[in-house]
């Protein structure tokens, strides 16, 4: 009987810490090599005034080289301001256990593109794509991200990582803080 009760406390641990298989959205190898983008995840998300802005990341790994991709998507009848990418652009991830981890952007400007949709609603989009710095990709896969500042072109913005988002977009939950514990393990 104690057999018993030891072998199923071990294999409720066991799978209650198992890690969730990766879920790519590319994942191609051919004679130039291997590219590989995890699924976009929501991060942040701002209604206000009927003005929308959603923060995306995905990880992407190009022959053995993790970058992380930024994605902004910003929604409202009124005018919005570009926020833009260059060459010394850079992100700040603050972990919970004090640590700074800092990516940079890579050397590429890009102010988005703005799109008019059916409804009266201009939509900027615009992706930057950020490498690691080999020291503080270590340090993602122990601690939570609690705040995140992104130093664009013109301005500096931060953004609060909360431990669970539920998107007023699609309903589902998200679990910002904990993305990079989650799913650095994918690009590697």
């Amino acid at each position: 009987m104690k057999y018993l009760i030891t072998l199923t406390f071990f294999l409720l641990t066991f799978t209650a810490f198992a890690q969730k298989p990766c879920e790519y959205s590319t994942n191609v190898t051919d004679s130039l090599g291997t590219y590989k983008v995890t699924n976009e995840y929501l991060i942040s998300e701002k209604n206000f005034g009927g003005t929308f802005n959603y923060l995306f990341f995905s990880l992407a790994q190009t022959d053995g080289l993790p970058t992380l991709n930024v994605q902004s998507i910003q929604k409202s009848k009124d005018f919005i301001k570009a926020n833009c990418f260059d060459k010394n652009s850079k992100i700040y991830l603050q972990l919970q256990n004090g640590k700074i981890v800092s990516l940079r952007h890579i050397d590429q400007e890009n102010c988005g593109t703005l799109i008019r949709d059916d409804k009266g609603f201009d939509n900027r989009v615009n992706t930057g794509i950020f490498v690691f710095v080999k020291d503080n990709f270590e340090e993602l896969k122990k601690s939570p991200v609690t705040l995140m500042r992104v130093k664009y072109l013109t301005n500096i913005e931060d953004y609060i990582i909360r431990p669970e988002i539920t998107s007023e977009m699609n309903g589902k939950v998200y679990k910002p803080d904990t993305y990079f514990i989650e799913n650095i393990r994918c690009v590697e």
